[in-house]
């Protein structure tokens, strides 16, 4: 079983509006424990994967996903155009290994997880975007094949992004501030679960 480029296509475009249209909230996420430019690199990284979605979406799809990645690691800068690249390049070279969406949804999603943990050296726990990616890959795992999985990893995204605030973050830029990091979501966490969440948005307006 394969996804047509139709649906590839809108749930492309929906994960990229919604990052765009979510910046200034990302942005204030970041300026309470970052750099503050969190909203901005995102915005600029998938507007340029909107400006490309129509040959994008033309591609084989593991193709599709490298260049995805590709145009993330060129575009988004800071240390959020690395990961998300990582994530998208990881999962499209599982596709180009004999693997299919969606059958194995959760082979593909997970070697992208690891791709972000071995690019940020980081693990879940350490108040990151792994802290939503990593429990979502388990409800992928556990909620394979039931007909309550979306709503079920949308669940588990926000559940997971609440959970960063009481978290003290141990990697990047938040690290610098120890204990004060405490009581913040982190933003990575936060455009994780936003692009998480639209995908899930859309896949239930095509049921």
């Amino acid at each position: 079983m394969s996804v047509q480029s139709e649906t590839f296509k809108s749930l492309l475009k929906a994960a990229a509006e919604q990052v765009i249209a979510s910046a200034p909230e990302l942005t204030s996420l970041d300026q309470a424990i970052g750099d503050g430019d969190h909203g901005t690199n995102m915005k600029r990284g998938f507007e340029a994967v909107l400006g490309k979605l129509d040959a994008i979406s033309a591609q084989p799809l593991d193709e599709a996903f490298k260049t995805i990645g590709k145009t993330l690691v060129m575009t988004v800068g800071g240390a959020s155009g690395p990961l998300y690249g990582s994530f998208f390049l990881a999962a499209g070279e599982a596709l180009s290994h004999d693997k299919h969406l969606p059958d194995d949804l959760a082979d593909v999603f997970g070697s992208g997880v690891n791709a972000v943990s071995a690019r940020g050296r980081s693990q879940a726990g350490e108040k990151t975007m792994l802290d939503v990616l990593v429990p979502v890959l388990e409800t992928l795992k556990t909620g394979a094949g039931q007909p309550d999985l979306i709503a079920r990893v949308r669940s588990t995204a926000a559940e997971a992004v609440e959970r960063t605030a009481p978290m003290q973050a141990t990697k990047g830029r938040a690290s610098f501030l120890g204990a004060r990091s405490v009581g913040h979501v982190d933003p990575g966490a936060r455009s994780s679960c936003l692009l998480l969440h639209a995908v899930c948005s859309s896949l239930e307006a095509r049921q």
